[in-house]
């Protein structure tokens, strides 16, 4: 309860930055403490101002409280634009 709560209030924080587009939070069927958030964003240099962004750090931290191991990051880019 208290991190949908937290991932609520990131979400709508998220939702008033520059280059946010949409987010969604997914829960494995079959584990439903294993969560994934998935945001989009325009460009990552917009993702990386929002993830170091003070106010998201501080709602993260108080997120830690609840978790049982860190969050896990991880950037994929749309299309294959970056494949050699």
């Amino acid at each position: 309860k208290e991190i949908l709560s937290l991932l609520n209030k990131l979400r709508s924080i998220a939702m008033n930055q520059a280059g946010y587009i949409s987010g969604l939070t997914m829960t494995a069927p079959d584990d439903p403490e294993n969560m994934m958030v998935i945001s989009s964003w325009q460009a990552l240099d917009r993702w990386y101002l929002w993830k170091e962004n003070t106010e998201r750090q501080n709602l993260e931290a108080m997120l830690d409280i609840y978790q049982l191991r860190p969050t896990e990051y991880q950037e994929y880019v749309v299309g294959s634009g970056f494949l050699s």
